[in-house]
């Protein structure tokens, strides 16, 4: 295989590298030369191939691991969110709300007015446009954001992401993301060919001397969850908000898309990065949470170049959300017992949450439930060892090293997320045990 990568250049060399993948000459799992043979081979200086191999990590299409060298990457396994339909397993992984929790649909579908939309009229729906620029201008407002804004409509959250990013950078451009960070944002920046660079996350949000390192390293867009962040459940505080708007005060034209997901569940109120002088900025608020996954729209509130450049990507007749699904949503959010209802549904998770929380720390590990639908647990052991561990019990949980941007033994997790809100006390209770004595186990095994 080494012979046949080619290139004086890192680009050279990653599209030789292409070329293969495209060829099928290279397969999933498979092993690309070690760094040094192959600069030897191609008569270039080791920082060439480091480059040509950073620049197809970057693109998702291999893996580094650190002693066990860069791999093709499968594409295929990469950990996506939701159901392990072929598992007989009690699953815990999947971070899927209740959907006995979704309000009905039936009582409001027969009133949804009935005229059709033609080719060239607004993509986003006038009730559900009206509705949204009053929740957006309270809570910005409230958060001390700038109160101009434009609004869009996308089919989900990852939809809004996506084409936020896209129409904001070129390939190879760095985007900072939290770190753990939420699996469908690690793919959307791997897909997109752009640079991920971590942020390190802890118990108030992202942390200030990371957002700067990676402002340092040229990052153009941060992709940030202001509360409930997935899958460590954090919420922002009003002062690592402030301390991070400081961060950024430097840096205007920096795309910040806040993914604000768990939104009317959320138990806090929202803070936000995005200062009053601050020129590029998403605020993203999907209904997938409250009203349910397959609703699949998204409201954006963003400044009016970002809102300019978004269009673009949403014409109508091809791209637009279909209003049928938009109407089907605002006449749900517009009636106060269905929002009353949502408010509930939050303060069930947190509950729930909060009872597992507890049962986990009178157990021997010490968790801090957070927001969310799922809880990140600390087991003081490796994540992977103490999921194989809750496999041979009947449970299946998500290991933490899912979430990194890298995979590396060197960063193995010790985290586990568990998603546990539909489970009764007595399976709480049976989980509890069997965590604990999984990570205890894991704990002391060779």
């Amino acid at each position: 295989m080494q012979t046949a990568i080619t290139g004086s250049t890192a680009a050279e060399l990653a599209e030789s590298v292409r070329d293969l993948l495209d060829r099928g000459e290279l397969t999933a799992g498979e092993t690309l030369p070690p760094v040094r043979a192959l600069a030897d081979h191609l008569g270039v200086n080791r920082n060439t191939v480091v480059a040509g191999y950073r620049q197809l990590a970057q693109a998702g299409l291999v893996v580094t691991l650190g002693r066990a060298g860069t791999r093709v990457a499968d594409l295929r396994s990469a950990p996506e969110e939701g159901f392990a339909t072929d598992s007989a397993l009690r699953d815990v992984a999947s971070n899927n709300p209740d959907p006995d929790r979704f309000p009905d649909p039936s009582p409001v579908l027969a009133t949804l007015p009935r005229r059709p939309v033609l080719y060239g009229e607004p993509v986003v729906d006038p009730g559900l446009g009206a509705w949204a620029t009053a929740w957006f201008a309270e809570d910005l407002t409230s958060a001390g954001r700038p109160t101009e804004f434009r609004l869009s409509v996308t089919s989900g959250a990852v939809d809004a992401i996506e084409r936020l990013l896209s129409q904001s950078l070129t390939r190879d451009d760095a985007v900072a993301l939290e770190v753990p960070c939420f699996l469908a944002s690690i793919q959307t920046v791997r897909l997109g060919g752009y640079r991920a660079v971590g942020v390190p996350v802890d118990s108030e949000g992202m942390t200030p001397d990371g957002l700067r390192a990676a402002l340092e390293q040229g990052v153009r867009a941060v992709v940030t969850t202001p509360r409930a962040q997935n899958p460590t459940g954090v919420g922002l505080s009003e002062r690592r908000a402030a301390e991070l708007r400081e961060v950024l005060a430097d840096h205007p034209y920096v795309l910040v898309v806040e993914d604000d997901h768990f939104s009317l569940l959320s138990q806090q109120p929202y803070r936000s990065l995005v200062g009053p002088g601050h020129r590029r900025w998403a605020l993203v608020r999907s209904v997938s949470k409250f009203l349910g996954p397959d609703s699949c729209v998204a409201l954006v509130a963003s400044d009016r170049h970002t809102a300019d450049r978004l269009a673009l990507r949403l014409r109508p007749g091809t791209t637009w959300v279909s209003h049928l699904l938009q109407r089907l949503a605002h006449a749900q959010l517009a009636d106060t017992e269905v929002l009353a209802g949502i408010r509930g549904t939050g303060r069930h998770y947190a509950e729930r949450n909060a009872a597992f929380a507890a049962l986990l720390s009178a157990a021997g590990l010490e968790t801090r439930a957070g927001e969310g639908l799922s809880l990140w647990v600390d087991c003081r052991a490796p994540a992977g060892a103490t999921v194989a561990r809750l496999m041979r019990r009947g449970w299946l949980a998500r290991a933490g090293d899912e979430f990194a941007l890298t995979a590396t033994p060197e960063d193995a997790s010790r985290h586990v997320r568990l998603t546990v809100h539909h489970l009764d006390d007595t399976d709480q209770a049976a989980l509890a045990c069997d965590v604990a004595t999984a990570a205890a186990e894991a704990r002391t095994a060779p």
